[in-house]
């Protein structure tokens, strides 16, 4: 009985001062909607590097090509190294313990062609264990097999990007793409990928889906290199069967090409494994400083429910010396403006929660930022809100509960 005349008496003290009670709200509503924003925009952050480092491959070791000048080939070159070969890939596969399966890459950047359109490719030769490996889907037709790359068969698979330029919403499969003098049969087309928008160790930032893969076979028979004095292969892809072998395993394949490449440093070796370890650390830190100082706002809207409730405190202290009078308690003193404050906390609370998921919903629409919304961060933001509306709320109703009787009926 005693609870639900407080919070009759908590509703009545809001509907009757409206206004005031919105702007008390405020802080409430902008810290938890700024809380669940900021998590949000954190959280998917942290979700697109989880994806990036996936499509590498978590249990692979990268090793790859040093971007270099043709300055530094030339002295490489002097020094007896001849970069990256398909023997390196061959001795890691002999020696290293636990792999489980390896793959050689070769890269150019060049113009596709269709028709009467041209694109800007990277066009990457592969062996077939490379779209085993990598956490690459098929949109339509098939991946590279070893028929292809024994027989070195003129076929591709197109990067979603590519696809969609050229054929429109067509079907790509068993259509013809030329490169150079080399027309080549699509048999393929991947499905969108998210972008590398950063570089990961010597991994180019580029567009994924603007790639095209052919048999390494075929590229390296008739598709020159853009250097001179280039490696064989750009990038060897090893993965291990155990995660936790990882890095022993790296240090065994960097002491391999110390020696193959007479310790010239032109290759560096990538664990996403690692990086995506790392990623996950720095993301908790990130997510932690952005609802700290989104939870800041809370913190302010506690001192507004504060303040109003003491003023409220004295525009009631003759009411509070009438129910005192009659036989009401201290506690019930406390409990009755300590439900007006935690009232006032959730409502904003509620309001501050669908302000959170229509800005979070609203940033993924209109920028390029993605945003997912996880129901811990709307339950962190909601609850910090009812303790913020307890804790600040606590101290004037301390106040009202103190109040004497006597003094207050003669209070105006």
């Amino acid at each position: 009985m005693q609870y639900g005349e407080n919070i009759r008496l908590a509703i009545k003290g809001l509907t009757d001062h409206k206004f005031r009670s919105f702007l008390t709200m405020l802080g409430i509503i902008f810290g938890v909607a700024s809380v669940i924003t900021m998590l949000s925009i954190g959280e998917g952050a942290k979700r697109e590097a989880i994806a990036k480092y996936q499509d590498l491959g978590v249990n692979n070791i990268i090793i790859r090509e040093k971007s270099l000048s043709d300055t530094e080939l030339e002295e490489m070159r002097a020094r007896f190294s001849q970069g990256l070969s398909l023997r390196d890939a061959a001795v890691i596969r002999e020696i290293v313990p636990g792999v489980e399966r390896i793959a050689s890459q070769a890269e150019r950047n060049t113009d596709v062609q269709y028709n009467d359109q041209s694109v800007k490719s990277t066009v990457i030769g592969i062996t077939p264990d490379f779209f085993g490996m990598m956490n690459y889907s098929l949109q339509q037709g098939y991946f590279i097999n070893e028929t292809h790359e024994r027989e070195r068969l003129k076929v591709c698979v197109l990067g979603a990007g590519i696809a969609a330029t050229f054929f429109k919403g067509a079907n790509p499969v068993g259509q013809m793409v030329k490169i150079d003098d080399q027309w080549l049969e699509v048999i393929g087309v991947l499905e969108a990928k998210s972008l590398f928008t950063e570089t990961v160790g010597e991994l180019a930032a580029r567009d994924l889906n603007s790639d095209l893969y052919v048999p390494l076979s075929l590229f390296l028979n008739r598709f020159t290199p853009e250097k001179i004095l280039a490696s064989q292969i750009q990038q060897i892809t090893v993965r291990i069967t155990n995660s936790d072998r990882l890095a022993e395993a790296s240090k065994i394949i960097d002491e391999i090409l110390k020696r193959h490449h007479f310790n010239n440093d032109d290759y560096s070796i990538v664990i996403p494994f690692e990086l995506l370890k790392q990623e996950e650390k720095e993301r908790q830190i990130y997510n932690f400083l952005l609802g700290a100082i989104a939870a800041i706002s809370l913190l302010v809207g506690g001192i507004g429910i504060m303040n109003i409730m003491l003023a409220t405190v004295m525009e009631r202290t003759r009411e509070i010396g009438i129910r005192r009078a009659v036989g009401a308690r201290k506690a019930d003193i406390m409990s009755q403006f300590v439900t007006e404050s935690v009232a006032i906390s959730i409502t904003g609370g509620i309001i501050g929660v669908v302000i959170g998921v229509l800005l979070s919903l609203t940033v993924t629409l209109f920028t390029d930022i993605t945003t997912f919304i996880r129901p811990y961060s709307v339950l962190v933001a909601f609850s910090f809100s009812v303790i913020v509306g307890v804790s600040f709320g606590y101290l004037p109703a301390k106040n009202a509960a103190n109040l004497k009787p006597v003094d207050s009926i003669r209070h105006e």
